[in-house]
Order: C-alpha cells, then structure tokens, then sequence
C-alpha cells in the first residue's frame, strides 16, 4: 500500500482496494443503502490504504456531519467510561465520529449549542432525566435520539438499558432463598429512573416472598463511594443492622463494604453485600463483590445501529429495549445462585 502514500488517496483507490464500484465507496461514505460484507470491506480498504474522507464536502453533499455526540453526567463512575469505550468502539465501526459532553449542574452549553445548530447528526444520551436540557432541546429539533442506561417512559424516543426491575427482582429471590430476610437497600438519587427501578424490583419481589422491606432499611443519596458508606453508618447509628444488602451500584456497595469493616461487621459472615453494574473493581480481590451485571457491549451496540438507522430517515415508532440482567456471585455473599 505505500505506493497510495504519494498522492491523494481517492475513493478510486477505496473501491479497487475492496473490489467494489465506486458507487459502493459513495453509498457508504454517505449512510446509503449497501450490504454488511460490502460495508465492511470497505471500511477495511478505507483504513489500508489511509483514504480519509473529507467531511465539509460530505456534510454539504448529504447534510450530515458524520458526527454523533454523547451526553454523560458522571464520569466518576467506573460504568460510564466502560460505557463510553463501547459506544465509541460502535461508533467507529459505523465509520462515523463520536464528540462527548460533560453535562454538569444538569446541563452543558456546548451540547445545547451544537444541538441547536444541526452539528451533529443525533445524540445519545447516557444519563438524562425527565428534566435534561439538552434531551428536550433535541426533541424539540426532531434530532435522533437514544437514551443508554435510561427508561423514560414519558419520553418519545429510541431508549436501551437493563432491566432494572428484573435485577432488583433477581437480587431479592437470591437472598431470600438463601434466608437473608432482614434486607436493606441504598440507592441513588430519586430523580434517576435506574434507581427507582431497582428499589421497585426489589422491593416488590421482597413483598411478593413475604418478607416486606422495611421503611427504615431504605437510604437514597448520589451513586457515590461516600454515599454508600454513609448509608450503612446512617442505619448502624439508628441500630438498624440488616443481614442483607442490596446497593444500587458497585460504587454505593464498595462504600458500604468499607463501612461495615470499618463497624466490625464482618463480609458476608454478618452481612451479605451485593452491587449493580460489574465495574472492573467489583471483581478486585479486596472487594469480591456480588453484583448485577450489565452487559454494556450489546447495549450501545444497538444504540448506535437505532441512531444510525434514524440519520438515515427511519421514522418508526421509537423502540424500547431492556436487555436482561445476570447475577454475578463473588464472596461478598456466601452461596451459589
């Protein structure tokens, strides 16, 4: 290929590299109508032979940028950069690029701006609420959208997650089986759909058993290492001492965890921790969490194909999917599933 490297690479030099017509290259470089096999040859010649594509004459020629953005708020969160990495690996392999937005007191003022001037061709969005600035202001532009690790019920738009009801429902038959009743549970904030979700599988399967939970075995916060450990002080202060613990993520859990180390209560011999999520820390021999597991390759592999799909003009219904979460046993709690 180093013969290319002496002149401009052409989409010429594209389609004989991949053995197509250069009305293939074209229908690819602008999101048309081709074949998997055929786009993905092409996408490899691209790369062989360094054919980069100049993206102010396509943004003219098709009215894209080839740009989507992504919308986080909490980085801070092992999840998020995991999440992050997967949507950006479906990105590329979708041959666009990815711009990210930090979204902090609720809103970002470059996400707004680029949204309202068209620069980007959708937006997904990995921690948006009911009140989100910058998901009202791409709906009301008729820009794609899809919400990641989000269920908005009320919201007209492409949206992927877990379900969260099924994995707090999973969390509570695993404990009850194993006759740990006295359970508590530290959540997120309210505001966020997954830990209203969570809470509610949980505590309506715990019902369902015969074992209610308890009022004053729930604590909420922010999706924080310090709220999870403030939590468990919060309930040992109040000489509420559960058996069981369900948190609404690993990082409430790993909290939680050093808090009942730091009181004495030995894991799992006095009490049984589980998490949400399966971040990399989770699995640290320190740690040996319990968890529910996401599984966030598939969830932004679908995203991204359901934005791309609706660049290209799809105007269906928006379409809801939860995919099903899996229990992951570790040593914070003692049986097999």
């Amino acid at each position: 290929m180093a013969g290319y490297n002496r002149r401009m690479v052409t989409s010429r030099d594209v389609a004989r590299a991949a053995g197509v017509s250069q009305a293939t290259v074209s229908r690819v470089l602008s999101d048309g109508v081709v074949s998997e096999s055929a786009r993905r040859r092409v996408l490899a010649a691209m790369r062989d032979v360094g054919y980069v594509p100049n993206r102010a004459a396509r943004a003219m020629r098709t009215g894209r940028s080839g740009t989507v953005g992504v919308v986080v708020a909490d980085l801070e969160n092992p999840f998020y950069p995991l999440m992050l990495d997967a949507l950006s690996a479906a990105v590329e392999r979708a041959g666009l690029r990815m711009i990210v937005w930090v979204a902090t007191n609720s809103t970002n003022a470059a996400a707004l701006e680029a949204i309202r001037e068209r620069s980007v061709d959708g937006v997904v969005f990995t921690t948006a609420t009911e009140h989100s600035a910058e998901l009202h202001s791409a709906l009301e532009r008729g820009s794609p959208v899809v919400l990641v690790n989000r269920a908005l019920p009320e919201v007209a738009c492409d949206q992927v997650s877990s379900d969260n009801d099924a994995g707090g429902a999973l969390v509570a038959d695993y404990l009850v089986r194993h006759d740990r009743i006295r359970a508590a549970f530290i959540g997120g904030p309210p505001r966020a759909s997954t830990s209203r979700a969570r809470l509610r599988g949980f505590e309506r399967r715990l019902r369902e058993l015969g074992h209610p939970l308890r009022p004053d075995l729930v604590v909420e916060g922010e999706y924080t290492y310090d709220d999870g450990r403030r939590g468990l002080e919060r309930m040992l202060r109040a000489a509420v001492v559960p058996n069981a613990l369900f948190c609404g993520n690993d990082l409430l859990a790993l909290g939680a965890m050093d808090a009942a180390r730091a009181a004495g209560i030995r894991v799992p011999d006095d009490l049984w921790i589980v998490g949400y999520d399966d971040i990399p820390m989770s699995a640290w021999n320190a740690y040996d969490l319990t968890t529910v597991r996401q599984d966030v390759t598939e969830t932004a592999g679908l995203a991204v194909s359901l934005l791309v799909s609706r660049v290209a003009g799809d105007d269906r219904p928006p379409v809801r999917t939860q995919f099903a979460p899996q229990l992951i046993v570790r040593g914070s709690t003692r049986h097999s599933v």
